[in-house]
């Protein structure tokens, strides 16, 4: 077993640890405008980033964000994983590669939907002008909401899919049994199929919840200049600023702010399910 194992660990290994070990290391090192990084042992740039009211308020945005993307993609994503689930085989291969098709256009090209859409002329302040419900147009790009909307856009397939591999290992009969003992549709749902489910809750809503904390792309294109999250904050860092100690350190917090969060609402509803 072990040497099944050792190629995918040297792998990851390499791949992953490595480059984080070099990048912890940068972040205690010092930063010089003239020779840009200084050789130190220092946990300077924390307290700094752990200080600053300025990413205090970036971390809080983007915790903010993130937690309202995971529960709104739980919302939406259950009933439509619960209806992928119990489709026929054959309807069932179309609906996957519609779930996945969206999966297949990148970020930057989704953005910029999104931004044709939100715009101040585009295509929802055309239409309601059009119709004479609005007389000037709504703010809807560059605000908090247009980020959660495009973030929800790009990983809500992933909750989808997530929840539809759980809920097609729950036997179709515990339904219809509940229904026979007089259970409601939604009383079934949620006496037997949510407390069943709630191994793909915790997992799709954990890799949902990772990929909202480090979203760039979206944030940068749908929020704006002003609108500041860890990961555009973490790049101002290393290219513009190129304080690479202070945006190595930024990166740290970003991963063990993630880390703690996934751990921590992983064990609670982990608890509640063992309880149940």
């Amino acid at each position: 077993m072990a040497a099944l194992i050792l190629p995918a660990g040297l792998l990851v290994l390499l791949l992953l640890v490595a480059p984080m070990a070099m990048l912890f290391r940068i972040s205690l090192n010092e930063y010089s405008p003239t020779q840009l990084m200084l050789e130190a042992l220092q946990p300077g740039n924390y307290l700094r980033a752990l200080a600053d009211p300025y990413y205090q308020g970036v971390m809080g945005t983007t915790m903010t964000v993130a937690l309202s993307c995971t529960v709104i993609c739980l919302i939406i994503g259950f009933p439509a994983a619960w209806w992928l689930a119990r489709m026929d085989s054959k309807q069932k291969s179309l609906a996957v590669i519609l779930t996945v098709f969206p999966l297949l256009v990148g970020n930057v090209v989704r953005s910029a939907g999104w931004m044709a859409l939100l715009g101040r002329d585009g295509a929802i302040n055309a239409t309601l002008r059009g119709l004479g419900i609005i007389n000037e147009p709504l703010q809807l790009l560059y605000t908090q909401g247009a980020v959660i909307v495009g973030i929800v856009a790009v990983v809500a397939p992933y909750m989808i899919l997530t929840l539809s591999a759980v809920i097609e290992g729950i036997p179709r009969n515990l339904e219809e049994a509940a229904a026979n003992l007089g259970a409601s549709p939604l009383v079934a749902f949620r006496r037997v199929v949510l407390p069943l489910a709630v191994p793909g809750v915790v997992a799709g809503s954990v890799l949902v919840f990772i990929l909202c904390m480090n979203a760039y792309a979206t944030p940068v294109l749908l929020g704006g200049p002003q609108f500041k999250m860890m990961a555009p904050a973490v790049y101002d860092q290393f290219v513009r600023g190129t304080n690479w100690p202070f945006g190595a350190a930024l990166a740290f917090i970003l991963l063990v702010v993630t880390l703690a969060l996934t751990v921590l609402g992983s064990a609670v509803v982990g608890r509640r399910y063992k309880a149940q």
